[in-house]
């Protein structure tokens, strides 16, 4: 039988002051009520805790045996009360964020050293995936929060646009296009071209803006990986068409980035939350400090 934490309360209190009248005062209760807690908890163990008189209020010997016992139970309670108030205030938790490796590379250190400064007991794991494996992750109810580009076909996720990305196309140094400031995608596909590989969702929306403009796109290399993509560009494999988001990354890479018009693409990022699952305190915090550095 759970014996409620008041009895416990109250047997230590009176134990303590040996008097029901002052352990009625510091508890805030009436004398009565204070004696049906002590009866109810005896009740529930079986016996005898107290030896009441008239003068005094002594601890029988099993009461002397319980009461160090209800006194680590009062202090193991009142630990996990703390622990819980320290989840609440940031002081203590545990976060998995998943997120794209254009996002991780790109923003994502800046925003985890501002909130690591002020929650510095928050341990944060960044799984660092593939858009289609956010939505997944966050699905799975493996990570609370995943930034990722829009899902097309997510029902049980919130999507919450951060900003809008472009595609942008890179090149090698001194390739002859460069003397261009924008390009168009038909100066692109001139040059043996290097793409994301399907079933990205990057690669099905490039697809389907070029068919809109009887385009199509027949990469001579495929990769899962925007940074193996810059990689074989800066070889001189082939040109490619990236999310701009990966500027930076490309850019100390050697690459040249330029904008691509005719069509230009584009697509949200955002944070994909489960929209049956609760956030956590941490990762609530987490969310703010990345919505307030878009």
């Amino acid at each position: 039988m759970t014996v409620p934490i008041n009895q416990i309360i109250a047997f230590t209190t009176i134990a303590r002051t040996r008097s029901f009248a002052e352990a009625a005062v510091q508890l805030h209760l009436s004398q009565p009520t204070l004696s049906i807690a002590i009866k109810n908890l005896e009740e529930n163990l079986g016996g005898k805790l107290l030896a009441r008189t008239t003068r005094a209020v002594s601890l029988t010997p099993e009461g002397k045996a319980f009461y160090p016992v209800a006194r680590r139970l009062l202090a193991d309670w009142e630990q996990s009360l703390q622990d819980v108030r320290n989840h609440f205030q940031l002081r203590r938790g545990k976060l998995d964020l998943a997120a794209m490796p254009t996002y991780t590379i790109n923003l994502l250190p800046k925003i985890l050293a501002d909130f690591h400064q002020q929650h510095p007991s928050i341990n944060v794991t960044i799984h660092d995936v593939i858009a289609e494996n956010v939505v997944d992750m966050v699905r799975e109810g493996r990570c609370e929060l995943g930034v990722t580009f829009e899902p097309s076909d997510a029902p049980e996720l919130i999507f919450e646009p951060l900003f809008i990305d472009r595609f942008m196309a890179i090149l090698p140094a001194n390739h002859k296009l460069l003397s261009k400031q924008s390009l168009e995608w038909v100066d692109i596909l001139e040059y043996p071209h290097i793409s994301l590989q399907h079933p990205a969702g990057t690669r099905l929306l490039i697809d389907r803006a070029l068919a809109s403009e009887k385009l199509v796109l027949k990469p001579d290399f495929e990769s899962h990986q925007l940074i193996s993509i810059g990689q074989m560009v800066n070889a001189g494999l082939g040109l490619s068409v990236v999310p701009s988001t990966s500027r930076a990354q490309m850019e100390q890479m050697g690459l040249q980035c330029r904008p691509i018009s005719c069509p230009e693409i584009t697509h949200q990022v955002g944070i994909v939350t489960h929209r049956k699952q609760a956030l956590s305190s941490a990762a609530q915090g987490m969310k703010g400090f990345i919505q307030g550095a878009r």
